[in-house]
């Protein structure tokens, strides 16, 4: 007698995966060096966590000091401790523009080795509002003081990316939220994740989920390690930016496919280059304008879907304008 065995494969439920790390196709991760960034912090307060939250006698995290988070990324860091924040502030607001607005830089020495913030922001400096964070992580096998962390499992959290690339944040995902006006955002506050996975000192994602990452680290540089935040839509230059009282520059369609319009209202006095580079700060495209030109138009077919930044330079004038290419 024949026997038929019919075996049934159940396909698991694909956990969503996110931005891979610096370097890799589709990351997100920032340089510092990018055109896209037209500002950074300018003051930060730091309010210190305990070495090992575990442990009230180990003393508190005492690497670096509030300055070390203001102006570019340049490594220098000040250590946050488990639980720590720091909130910065700027010297004009943050409005929510095309694509991200700010980036969190932290110091991953090898874009494996994560500790990860949670990221929040006031209109007043008073009531402070979380991005919707998301740790896919495991958290039934607690991540060591040395060990790894996988990019591609968490959202929305500082801290992803190796030093000197930024985490970028998108205010238009804070949409809809009572008390804050995301289109005047002037306090930007980052909370170090305790990476415990004990019931007792754990902290959660947006579904409940105990954020996992090195712990414990009962060192002076314990926690998140806070190098800078770097602003990309800030209000004074916001719109069309006045070249002087007689020009201003427009860029249409935007989001572009195949074709991009640069349009002036008037001849630029003095010759000008366009730039566009991309969130890496590559440029991508480079065209001249000649002085007696209106309108330039520009082929981007060859460009990939995703944000790109426009710059218009000349002897005399920068304007920089954020464009997106969806095809």
């Amino acid at each position: 007698m024949r026997f038929l065995f019919v075996v049934c494969f159940i396909s698991q439920v694909a956990i969503a995966q996110f931005a891979p790390p610096q370097g890799q196709t589709g990351s997100t991760a920032m340089y510092k060096d990018s055109s896209a960034f037209v500002a950074w912090a300018s003051a930060c307060k730091i309010t210190r966590g305990l070495q090992d939250i575990s442990n009230t006698s180990s003393g508190y995290a005492t690497v670096g000091d509030s300055s070390s988070a203001i102006n570019i990324a340049d490594g220098n860091v000040v250590s946050l401790g488990d639980g720590g924040s720091a909130i910065c502030t700027f010297a004009h607001e943050i409005y929510n523009g095309i694509g991200y607005d700010f980036a969190v830089f932290e110091n991953s020495f090898d874009g494996d080795y994560l500790e990860f913030g949670f990221v929040e922001v006031s209109s007043d400096g008073v009531n402070f509002f979380r991005f919707p964070a998301t740790s896919n992580t495991q958290d039934t096998l607690q991540t060591g003081a040395f060990g790894d962390s996988d990019a591609t499992k968490v959202n929305n959290l500082g801290g992803k990316y190796i030093v000197q690339y930024g985490t970028p944040f998108d205010l238009n995902e804070m949409q809809g939220i009572s008390g804050l006006d995301i289109n005047h955002i002037t306090h930007v506050k980052i909370i170090d994740v305790v990476g415990s996975i004990n019931t007792t000192y754990a902290t959660h994602d947006k579904n409940n989920n105990k954020v996992n990452d090195p712990w414990p680290t009962p060192y002076a540089s314990c926690g998140f390690d806070l190098d800078a935040v770097g602003v990309i839509n800030q209000q004074s230059n916001n719109a069309i930016k006045k070249i002087d009282d007689n020009i201003s520059v427009s860029v249409y369609p935007n989001p572009a496919s195949t074709n991009l319009c640069i349009s002036l209202n008037n001849a630029l006095a003095n010759d000008a280059i366009i730039y566009i580079t991309d969130i890496n700060g590559k440029t991508v495209i480079q065209k001249e304008l000649e002085s007696t030109e209106n309108i330039l138009n520009i082929d981007v077919a060859m460009l990939d879907n995703g944000f790109y930044f426009l710059q218009l330079k000349s002897n005399s004038i920068c304007v920089t304008k954020k464009i997106s290419i969806t095809k």
